[in-house]
């Protein structure tokens, strides 16, 4: 039964293979893996979803990295679950898929197995998160994974959550990079660029995340080297 993956920023999709993708382009590693750029937030989520579905896609996995909402996650922690919750909703999957692939993680990783939320847009304040911890109970979250389970659901497959943890609960993003997010969730560095000769003394908070980010990438590209999907 053939994996798809879907990834919503291109740093993700550079833990997983090297070649650039165009967004909501696909590529197939294998006869069994097909990885989605999808770009960021759950309608591209969605859309990528479906098309590996179409792709003949039989299981789904939400890769990247995500918000810490528990204050016990910190940046580079792996969170690996089939259970996405919000407000509304609590999507799990129903089998055995997620031990098959704990199984398979035998180097020291710091695994949490709670479920994470998804919100429409970034949360940026440390506030936001604590108070969503409070109102989910979810470990962590992300802007993709409540739609990918979601279409998961409706076309009866098993799905997996396959994060690592970028910005920890502590953290409130510096508002540099909240002013420089594009459409599609990146950066744009002349944005950056143009915030921070105005703002100087959001530069170590930046250089932190930085950091934190790298964490998670690590952890990414270690779990893709242990896998076999």
């Amino acid at each position: 039964m053939s994996v798809g993956i879907i990834v919503a920023l291109p740093e993700e999709l550079a833990t997983l293979t090297p070649v650039k993708l165009a967004q909501g382009e696909c590529l197939s590693l294998n006869q069994n893996l097909i990885i989605c750029y999808a770009g960021a937030g759950p309608i591209n989520a969605g859309l990528a979803a479906e098309t590996l579905v179409k792709k003949g896609a039989g299981r789904l996995i939400s890769w990247g990295c995500a918000a810490a909402l528990s204050a016990q996650l910190k940046p580079g922690d792996l969170v690996l679950t089939d259970q996405v919750i919000s407000a509304t909703d609590n999507i799990s999957s129903e089998s055995d898929w997620i031990e098959e692939v704990a199984a398979q993680l035998t180097k020291p990783l710091s695994i949490c197995k709670q479920a994470i939320t998804s919100s429409q847009t970034i949360i940026a304040a440390s506030s936001e998160k604590q108070q969503l911890h409070q109102q989910t109970a979810a470990a962590a979250l992300d802007m993709e994974s409540l739609t990918i389970a979601k279409t998961a659901k409706r076309h009866d497959l098993p799905f997996l959550v396959i994060r690592a943890i970028a910005d920890p609960a502590s953290m409130t993003l510096p508002q540099a990079v909240v002013e420089s997010l594009n459409q599609q969730g990146r950066v744009e560095l002349p944005k950056l660029l143009k915030f921070l000769l105005s703002h100087p003394w959001e530069i170590p908070a930046l250089i932190k995340l930085g950091i934190h980010f790298n964490a998670a990438q690590k952890t990414l590209r270690a779990v893709a080297r242990q896998l076999d999907l």
